[in-house]
């Protein structure tokens, strides 16, 4: 740990929150992989750490050796205070590398009382809010979770949702993304191969109406060839993969 970070640590209420340091916990080389993924939690650490599904991709993902995978949770209002006086970035667990260093940014989204801590954990990460401000030059940022079955209140600010189960989707996209970085080319190119994964809804591609109440009323694809997206679903739980050994806290 930098002197920076210890210092900071030694400022705020269970620092424990943000060492990264819990059994089963996965440090790799950030110069040994190709891609490297921020998994984020956008809740306060215990809560986080008490959600299966993020615990599930960071230890699938985490198997492959061309992949890193950390994670990101909110923090607690004295972190944040230390963070804003500081002007320093909200970076992740294992590393301690800023959120912006990333390449892709996903979101668990569990319920609708963490929207606005999404926006303020990219604020903290001093990354632009809004999707069409941020070129391939940002971290892709995405979003999964049970709210993705309603997506278009956070439209704005993702680059595209992942619908359904995370574990089916998410090394088809991390391929896609690989092979678009190989290939070299825009954000509006990856995100066109991106869209074409079952699964994958990518809300700039569509016109969304709205009646007179706020309800939608239509959503249309700008472009024919761009389809409805359906949710991805695992179809047998038995073969489905599970860690052996999950992450386990040293905070109750």
């Amino acid at each position: 740990m930098r002197n920076e970070d210890s210092e900071l640590l030694s400022q705020v209420n269970r620092p424990g929150r943000y060492l990264g340091n819990e059994t089963n916990a996965v440090h790799k080389n950030w110069e040994q992989v190709k891609l490297r993924l921020a998994l984020i939690f956008p809740d306060m650490y215990e809560l986080g750490m008490s959600h299966l599904g993020l615990k599930i991709l960071y230890h699938l993902l985490n198997e492959r050796r061309d992949v890193l995978v950390e994670r990101a949770y909110a923090p607690a209002p004295d972190m944040e205070e230390l963070l804003r006086r500081r002007g320093a970035p909200l970076a992740s667990l294992e590393s301690a590398r800023s959120l912006r260093d990333f390449d892709i940014l996903g979101f668990t989204l569990p319920y609708e009382m963490v929207y606005s801590n999404v926006l303020n954990i990219l604020d903290l990460a001093q990354i632009p809010l809004s999707a069409p401000e941020r070129d391939e030059s940002w971290p892709l940022i995405i979003g999964g979770g049970v709210c993705t079955g309603n997506p278009e209140p956070l439209a704005e600010f993702f680059d595209l949702f992942v619908l359904g189960d995370g574990e089916e989707l998410m090394p088809e996209l991390i391929d896609c993304w690989l092979q678009w970085r190989s290939a070299g080319g825009s954000k509006e190119e990856l995100l066109e191969q991106l869209s074409e994964l079952e699964g994958v809804y990518v809300p700039s591609f569509f016109e969304v109406s709205y009646n007179r109440d706020g309800t939608v009323s239509s959503v249309t694809p700008k472009k024919a060839h761009y389809r409805r997206p359906r949710r991805r679903i695992i179809s047998d739980l038995d073969k489905a993969y599970f860690p052996v050994k999950g992450l386990v806290p040293h905070l109750e």
